[in-house]
């Protein structure tokens, strides 16, 4: 199986092109089950959650071209197949986003409940209490969640807590509802707001998306679309903490600066230097990096997908920092081997203290998931000696060729195949 093989020591400088968002690009590509025709979708990044959500629309029915950075999704004439299947779900948790839409266009849906990263508990259920205040009726049995109606009604949804998918998959759902549909406590992501740009292509009436409440005027029928995704605010917050980690001066193509507020606010507080440069974001390490304490926290807190990163980042800094996964309760798996690495971290519940020390040391470490793979990429940037990262296949899921991007900026990494640890 592949592994990343990186010898530390060596600072970043050059340029990185920021690839599309993967978390917009999938619920888009699930948007294209509400209508007819050929959609097309631009700047999607080359990566397994992609294939694996092409592969499920193919499985409903549709034709998928993929041609990157270009996707092309068209509905032939002929009857959908409603079902997700196990096989294709446990792959990737965002495929229970094809839920929505089944039963607002087709009237029925028989979606397994989904894998992905284990990273905590991540239960739909606020998806199933959503569609079910629209008119579904749903079932959870034998591991598939069935949910059917003739037509969705719009009404009001108040969701517990605010989630992501749970926010999209209820946007979808709304957009062919009959009447007003009425979100509130919504997930605020940029991907959110995203997505109702796309359904107002679409024909849809969306107003609020990015906000708690998120108003939703749907329609009989949706239209194809044509759309660009965003710029991957994690990624290029991922080559933030890499050159803060490794030191040099990159610039960043394309970065969505103001999306990562709260992260840049705690770069430049730990002496690392990001400023815009036109439609780019230039971010330089010159000073000792300095410790700095985050709370992670739903958008525009701190992001809960940057934590692992940053915590690599500041296994270096001079002095003592704290990070608190307030999130997710299981996402410190990237701890073990990071003092595998030599780092100095504790864990207490939802807390990890960290000891900056001036190296790390090149070791085997293990990918227990996406962002935990990257945390493990920048660790061994900044390591001596050779680091090796097992299990890249979770990187694959969320980086498009982050190896060749950071080898492009001077970093020894490469890819190589190793037998299965």
């Amino acid at each position: 199986m592949d592994a990343i093989s990186i010898r530390g020591n060596r600072p970043l400088y050059g340029r990185i092109r920021v690839s599309g968002a993967k978390n917009a690009a999938l619920p888009i590509l699930c948007a294209t089950l509400l209508s007819d025709g050929e959609s097309v979708l631009g700047n999607v990044p080359n990566l397994r959650d992609i294939e694996t959500t092409a592969a499920l629309l193919r499985f409903l029915g549709r034709e998928v071209t993929l041609s990157y950075p270009e996707v092309r999704v068209h509905a032939p004439t002929g009857q959908v197949r409603p079902e997700a299947p196990y096989d294709l779900v446990r792959q990737m948790r965002a495929s229970v986003l094809v839920l929505g839409p089944l039963v607002a266009r087709y009237g029925r849906a028989r979606v397994s409940l989904p894998g992905g990263c284990a990273i905590g508990a991540r239960p739909v259920d606020q998806h199933l209490m959503g569609l079910e205040a629209l008119g579904a009726r749903i079932q959870v049995e034998h591991g598939y969640i069935v949910a059917e109606a003739p037509r969705l009604r719009g009404a009001e949804v108040v969701f517990d807590v605010q989630t992501v998918t749970g926010t999209e998959n209820l946007m979808m759902a709304a957009a062919l509802a009959k009447g007003r549909t009425t979100l509130v406590n919504c997930a605020c992501e940029p991907e959110v707001e995203e997505l109702g740009r796309v359904l107002n292509k679409m024909g849809a009436r969306v107003d609020g998306a990015g906000t708690t409440v998120i108003h939703i005027e749907g329609r009989d029928e949706l239209a194809p679309f044509e759309h660009s995704v965003i710029a991957d605010r994690i990624e290029a917050g991922t080559f933030m903490a890499a050159v803060g980690a490794a030191g040099g001066d990159v610039l960043l193509e394309h970065a969505p600066l103001e999306d990562l507020e709260p992260v840049v606010v705690k770069m430049r507080k730990a002496h690392v230097d990001v400023e815009r440069e036109g439609a780019h974001v230039r971010v330089r390490r010159g000073e000792v990096l300095a410790a700095v304490d985050v709370t992670t926290a739903p958008h525009p807190g701190f992001p809960t997908d940057m934590q692992a990163q940053f915590m690599a980042m500041m296994a270096t800094a001079r002095g003592r920092s704290v990070l608190t996964e307030t999130v997710f309760e299981n996402r410190f798996m990237h701890v073990p081997e990071l003092l595998r690495m030599g780092a100095r971290i504790e864990t207490h519940g939802n807390t990890a203290i960290v000891e900056g020390i001036p190296k790390l040391s090149g070791a085997n470490v293990m990918a227990t998931d996406l962002r935990a793979s990257a945390s493990l990429v920048i660790a061994g940037l900044v390591a001596e000696g050779e680091t090796v990262v097992h299990r890249v296949y979770h990187l694959d899921r969320g980086y498009e060729a982050i190896e060749k991007k950071l080898a492009g900026v001077g970093a020894d990494i490469k890819r190589i195949r190793v037998e299965a640890p």
